[in-house]
């Protein structure tokens, strides 16, 4: 772009939705990661021996590191900057996809997936944060929304990668080439993605309010001019130094409490509300655990690897609804219609499985309409899911907090986002064995039912307003 549009004021607009494109690439990797491990459940099985308990341990392992790289990322990012954060969970990411496949045995498995989820707690925060940073408010949630298209683009490619491999070896745990089973190559596959967001991060600059916060106040007018040009750099410079605190001190914990009264800030706690309701509606439980979840109802193993190549391509289209209301409607209007939808739509999951029947093995059995409405209120779930909490939770968390708490409150949310995905995953199973799935998904509808009062209530709107105008 012309520098004499840039010092008119005029941002670059290109640049802004560049850089903001190989952020989302940390997306792509997380949902590539969340969504590879759900066609890979019987290979596990076969080859490390494992009991139902330790399947779902070794599914779930990858959310233990998740959470820690969430909670961890906040504050190194403090430290070491957005960009550097990035660029260790790209490295992580290649490590991880290379040691699941290879993996010998259980524990260095789920060593292997910990890693992994060290990269998607990292990218799951800080994607999102670097592009609220870095892009307008007129349509930073249209930016940050994309980081949700390419978490569903990586979960839809998992699963057509995971239905094609096995289709070509016959089952997951057939051998495909160099003598190797099918479910290590779908861990092998993310290898590629990963060298590509390593090598795209060396491309993009730091965020110009992480270089505030470092007192490097002229690499970030540097930055903000490339984006926005000179004049509106110099205004948003001082800006964001006067957002922070008075003695501009380096963030904190601690900065977390009302000096007042030295609880809490109540926007922290909405952020954990956002983070934990996103999860507790059992969505992950669709992502995780899709195929063995249509499996117990009749389908077969390619048949349920289909089905969740045909939820991954709704998931993009409803990613897509909320890119084009997000920055029209706002983000409270689109998290109220979402949680209202999921419930309705799992009450109707929950009515289809609660009238099958079981067979002489002591799999579900679904009459022709049952099944009919089961598999139609699962994809409406996907669709309402996708449209609201799957991108407008990342997008408040990553705009919601003021400059000064942003890496403690992410690390904070993250690591409550990630511990709850753990919980709802590794319960699934147990669940699944105790009240089968009408009782599980009966507590995910509860759970998406509550989630509209606390809409209603507690979360405040952010749309259109600029990062340093944020309340906490």
């Amino acid at each position: 772009m012309d520098n004499a549009l840039l010092a008119r004021g005029e941002e670059n607009t290109r640049l802004i939705v560049q850089i903001s494109c190989v952020a989302t690439l940390g997306g792509f990797l997380f949902g590539f990661d969340s969504g590879v491990i759900n066609g890979t459940v019987d290979g596990l099985k076969t080859t490390f021996h494992s009991s139902s308990s330790q399947v779902g341990f070794e599914v779930a392992s990858m959310l233990l590191g998740c959470a820690l790289g969430a909670f961890f990322a906040g504050r190194v990012a403090d430290y070491w900057g957005r960009r550097s954060v990035l660029i260790i969970a790209a490295v992580l990411f290649l490590l991880s996809a290379l040691g699941a496949g290879a993996a010998w045995s259980s524990w260095f498995f789920v060593a292997a997936r910990v890693m992994g989820g060290f990269a998607v707690g990292a990218a799951s925060v800080m994607a999102p944060a670097y592009i609220a940073e870095v892009a307008p408010a007129r349509y930073r949630g249209r930016l940050a929304t994309v980081q949700q298209i390419a978490i569903i683009s990586g979960l839809f490619c998992a699963f057509l990668s995971n239905y094609l491999l096995a289709k070509a070896a016959g089952v997951s745990t057939g051998t495909l080439w160099l003598h190797q089973a099918a479910w290590r190559w779908m861990f092998w596959m993310m290898a590629l993605p990963s060298l590509l967001f390593f090598a795209s991060l060396m491309f993009i600059p730091e965020s110009p309010r992480y270089l505030v916060v470092k007192r490097r106040d002229s690499d970030a007018f540097a930055v903000l001019e490339k984006l926005y040009g000179e004049s509106e750099a110099r205004a948003k410079l001082a800006d964001i130094g006067a957002s922070l605190a008075g003695d501009r001190h380096r963030p904190k914990m601690s900065d977390l409490l009302n000096k007042a009264s030295g609880k809490i800030r109540p926007i922290v706690w909405v952020g954990i509300g956002l983070a934990t309701f996103q999860q507790l509606v059992g969505i992950n439980v669709v992502f995780y655990y899709g195929a063995v979840l249509w499996q117990a109802v009749g389908f077969s193993e390619n048949d349920a690897l289909l089905i969740n190549v045909l939820s991954g391509a709704l998931s993009i289209g409803a990613c897509l609804i909320a890119v084009v209301l997000i920055d029209r409607i706002g983000r409270k209007p689109l998290l109220w219609i979402g949680s209202l939808g999921m419930a309705i739509a799992l009450i109707l999951v929950t009515f289809a499985f609660a009238e099958a029947g079981v067979d002489i093995h002591g799999k579900l059995v679904l009459s022709p309409s049952m099944g009919t409405l089961a598999l139609v209120a699962a994809n409406l779930y996907v669709i309402f899911f996708n449209m609201s909490w799957g991108p407008v939770m990342w997008v408040m968390l990553g705009e919601m907090f003021p400059n000064q708490i942003r890496g403690s409150g992410l690390a904070v949310a993250g690591a409550a986002q990630w511990t709850s995905n753990f919980l709802i995953t590794v319960t699934f199973p147990i669940l699944l064995a105790c009240i089968g799935l009408a009782g599980a998904y009966g507590l995910y509808a509860a759970a998406a039912a509550v989630s509209v009062f606390f809409v209603q209530r507690y979360v405040h709107e952010t749309r259109g307003k600029e990062l340093e105008d944020m309340e906490g």
